[in-house]
Parts: C-alpha cells; sequence; structure tokens
C-alpha cells in the first residue's frame, strides 16, 4: 500500500474548505505551511460550536454554562497532554503561542536563575523569537548570549556545541525543525549532552508538532514550544510544556485573575500549576480548537505524515532543482518539507509576486532568520513549505512557475 492510500490524500484536501479557493482566477496551491497552516472543518466547527452553544467564562463560575466550558478546555488541555505524552496536564500550560512560551520562560527562568556572567546558548539558525527574549534577559542580567554556529548544509556543528556547554552555562534554547532550511536537529542527543551538565533545554518545536510525534519524555527536555497556527489549528494560541520541576520554581510572568490564590494589599499568594502562569480570561475558543487540532493529527498518524511529506519533499528537491541557477539553502540529510531556494539574477520578492499571480503561495525574504541569512551571506530565499494536503500536481505547477519567473526575470 503506498502513503498516498494510507493517509487517503483526496479525501484529506476535502477536510480543508479554504483549498477549493481560487486565487487570480487559478485554483490555490498553498505552500506556505511554514508561515500558517490551515485549518480543517474540525477545528472550524470545534471553535464555531464553542461560541454558539458553550461560551463562558471558565475556571470561576457555578453556572452550567461555566462549568461546561471549563470541562472543554480542561479537556483540551488533557488532548495535549497526550499529544506531546507529558506527564502531567498540570505541565502543559496554554499561552499566545511560541513567541509568549519562550518570552514567559526567557523572563521567569532569568529572573530566578540569571547572574552576570552566566550564558544562554542559543544557535545560528534560531527564529528572532527564540534570540530576542533571550538576548532581553541576557542585557538586564549582564548575561551573555553565546550562539552554535551552522555548517554550509544547515546542520548544526556538533563539535562547537559540546565545547560551547560549561559551567557558566544556564539554559540551552533551540530550535527542533528550522522554519528555513527544514534541518531536524538531533536534539535527544543534545539535550542529553547538556543535562551530563546539569543544563536544562528549551526546544522551539513550532516547525515540528505539525510533521512528527513529538514525545517530551522520551526526549527528557525540560521545556517545549509551539503554535497553534502553525499545527492546523487556531491563531493566538499556543502550548509552553515545562517539567514541573523547573514550572515550581519560576516566578509567575503576569500578574491578574487567576494565577492567584488570595489577594491583599499586602501579600498574593500564586495558584498551583498550571494557573499560576495562566493569568486573565484565556483563548478558550483557541484552546479548545487547538484540541481539536491535536486530535485530527493523531488521526491521521505521524507515521503517515511524516512518510507523504517526505515524498513530497523528494519530489519537489528533483523538479526545482532542475531549474537553471537555482540554489538550494540547506541540504542537511534529515530534513522536515521545506525547500529554501534561490535563483541566479532574481530577488526572491520578484519570483514570489509572479508566483502569486499564478495562484501559488510561498515565502519570501528572511522568515524572521536575519542572522541566518547573514551567515549565508544572502538576502533572504524563495521558500515552499508543503503539508499532508499537498500534492504533486501543486508541485509541478511551482515548478513550471518558477521557470516562468526566470525567463521573466532574466
Amino acid at each position: 500500500m503506498n502513503v498516498r492510500t494510507m493517509i487517503d490524500i483526496e479525501n484529506i484536501r476535502k477536510d480543508f474548505p479554504i483549498l477549493k479557493r481560487e486565487v487570480n482566477g487559478y485554483p490555490l496551491a498553498y505552500l506556505d505551511n511554514g508561515a500558517s497552516a490551515q485549518r480543517p472543518a474540525a477545528v472550524i466547527d470545534a471553535i464555531g460550536h464553542y461560541y454558539r452553544m458553550e461560551h463562558a467564562n471558565v475556571h470561576r463560575g457555578v453556572h452550567f454554562l461555566s462549568q461546561e466550558a471549563t470541562r472543554r478546555y480542561e479537556e483540551a488541555r488533557e488532548q495535549l497532554r497526550v499529544f506531546i505524552n507529558a506527564a502531567h496536564d498540570h505541565e502543559v500550560l496554554f499561552t499566545k503561542g511560541t513567541t509568549d512560551s519562550i518570552n514567559l520562560v526567557a523572563n521567569c527562568f532569568g529572573r530566578k536563575f540569571l547572574a552576570p556572567g552566566d550564558e544562554i546558548l542559543i544557535t545560528a539558525m534560531e527564529h528572532h523569537s527564540n534570540i530576542v527574549p533571550w538576548q532581553m534577559i541576557c542585557e538586564e542580567k549582564g548575561a551573555l548570549l553565546k550562539v552554535v554556529p551552522v555548517a554550509d548544509n544547515g546542520e548544526l556543528e556538533a563539535d562547537a556545541y559540546a565545547q560551547l556547554l560549561n559551567s557558566r552555562t544556564r539554559m540551552v534554547a533551540m530550535t527542533h525543525v528550522s522554519n528555513t532550511l527544514g534541518t531536524i536537529n538531533p536534539v535527544k542527543a543534545m539535550i542529553a549532552l547538556a543535562h551530563e551538565r546539569n543544563i536544562p533545554v528549551l526546544l522551539d518545536g513550532a516547525q515540528a508538532v505539525p510533521h512528527m510525534a513529538v514525545d517530551v519524555q522520551d526526549l527528557d527536555v525540560d521545556f517545549y514550544t509551539f503554535s497553534g497556527h502553525k499545527m492546523f489549528g487556531p491563531t493566538g494560541v499556543g502550548i509552553l510544556y515545562g517539567k514541573e520541576h523547573w514550572l515550581r520554581q519560576m516566578p509567575p510572568y503576569q500578574g491578574g485573575g487567576n494565577m492567584i490564590k488570595t489577594v491583599s494589599f499586602e501579600k498574593t499568594t500564586y495558584n498551583t500549576l498550571p494557573h499560576k502562569f495562566e493569568a486573565g480570561t484565556p483563548h478558550i475558543a483557541g484552546g479548545i480548537g487547538l484540541g481539536e487540532a491535536a486530535r485530527y493529527l493523531m488521526q491521521l498518524g505521524f507515521d503517515n505524515i511524516r512518510a507523504y511529506e517526505h515524498e513530497l519533499l523528494e519530489y519537489a528537491t528533483e523538479k526545482l532543482t532542475k531549474t537553471e541557477g537555482m540554489r538550494l539553502i540547506g541540504t542537511a540529510p534529515n530534513k522536515a518539507a521545506v525547500l529554501s531556494f534561490l535563483i541566479d539574477g532574481t530577488h526572491p520578492y520578484d519570483v514570489g509576486m509572479i508566483l502569486d499571480k499564478l495562484g501559488i503561495a510561498v515565502r519570501t525574504g528572511h522568515h524572521c532568520n536575519q542572522p541566518l541569512m547573514d551567515r549565508f551571506g544572502i538576502p533572504g530565499t524563495i521558500r515552499a513549505s508543503f503539508a499532508f494536503y499537498n500534492t504533486k500536481a501543486e508541485i509541478d505547477r511551482l515548478a513550471a512557475g518558477v521557470e516562468r519567473a526566470v525567463t521573466m526575470l532574466q
């Protein structure tokens, strides 16, 4: 049985209403999944049902709707616990997304544990959201930011990573999968190496959870972050997983309702986990929708998703590398379904605009990876990022569109 049959791609496409759209008179070919994926009807319906039939504030009311909304919201948390195989649901925090999660850890961990001269270790392939928060807390605390270099093929330099770990390193914060290069980093081995020195590790999993099974207990990771909108769920919601050991020690990030037990003008007592870090009324519909997105992915099966997306990656690589003057950025042997490339004599924005006229959505620019672009000496790339609802026919259109752009621009 081939992969296409196992995941039944034609029926899967029917789950996504937006894929029926036309853009500029052409069927939409949506190849910008690394920026934000589309939503299946199951997620849209779950959000709509909540607003139509279940809406009330959570965790506070004794009336029926409040109790029902609370139950649905906490059921979503449990679904997400299962999704990443966390040991406890109180280790699963709802946030606004990956950026919010990283800022939470940088601030709460940094305020508690960072001192002048300490070091935070990141990599040269990080998204800006896993650079800037650490720069900010390092500047505040007098700590230093250290960077693991990237090799020419887009892999991290393992020897440099091992050498940079030292007695001053207080945190390793790195991406699980590069949003620009597609590189899947050997995070389990890197976590183990850090733990030999009792250094905690945060992983940016925004580009990992849509494409592969993530088991935070197997990885033994201390913090894991991801966003709903990249995994076929709502915008404005995401998850921070944190080991209970660390979450109990860290002070809360924000103050307000729900994160407290008692408040007086003299003293506030904080709530238990996970509510200690969830101040204010949450994105209830977003949490419910995110739980539904996790359920949808688990029903498809990550073995099927990875196999089919790898098939797409190989097909796209073969098709696009036939274009004269095409240069791939990121050729690591272990990659997610992302192709970043340049065409000699053209600018990424110009190619992207021509593709858009043909109904093909790709991303152009630096992809919030400016230091990585500087590393390769380029202004940006054209990035096609695939999902399990994409087809080889769409890749054929992409390849033909690139050829047309080359003819027009060179």
